[in-house]
């Protein structure tokens, strides 16, 4: 099943881990000039990705400067570990069990630091997401393993699980 949704919608290796594919970048964009000083040039309104995670890797910690909704469509469902910069945790699951508190959709907060893992083994889970302003890799921080563990040592072993170097 990976593969043929690999091959299906053109998915490309993510640097975080899993599969990914742009499907929505607007035409429009937001002048440098309209954005907070943390920016560096224009950004695009939105866009939107196909994500494909499966179950043998996970999407190591990482920050973007934008929030980042995050949209459940099949498979597996999905845990985000979430990092707040004052170094509170959280986790959420997405997916379509609504009745034992998963939710189809939610948005990680601009500035955190946050993970995934597909919680069904032997299982994948294809999503989306989509970020405002749009994402742009100037907007992208992939944090050594000891950096986070010099930030919140309180939070080791997850740090430890979601992070490869």
């Amino acid at each position: 099943m990976v593969e043929s949704i690999i091959a299906k919608f053109g998915l490309k290796p993510d640097p975080e881990g899993g599969y990914f594919r742009e499907t929505y970048r607007s035409r429009g964009e937001i002048h440098e000039s309209a954005l907070p000083n943390e920016f560096q040039g224009n950004r695009n309104y939105a866009t939107g990705i196909y994500f494909l995670l499966t179950s043998d890797t996970f999407s190591a910690f990482h920050s973007i400067k934008q929030d980042e909704m995050w949209h459940f469509y099949t498979g597996s469902p999905l845990k985000l570990h979430i990092i707040s910069d004052s170094g509170t945790y959280e986790s959420q699951i997405i997916g379509n069990d609504f009745l034992n508190g998963e939710i189809p959709q939610f948005t990680v907060p601009a500035d955190h630091w946050f993970a995934a893992e597909t919680i069904t083994p032997d299982g994948y889970s294809f999503v989306g997401c989509t970020v405002a302003p749009g994402f742009d890799f100037e907007d992208f921080v992939m944090p050594k393993r000891i950096e986070l563990l010099e930030k919140f040592p309180q939070h080791g072993d997850i740090i430890k699980k979601f992070t490869r170097t």
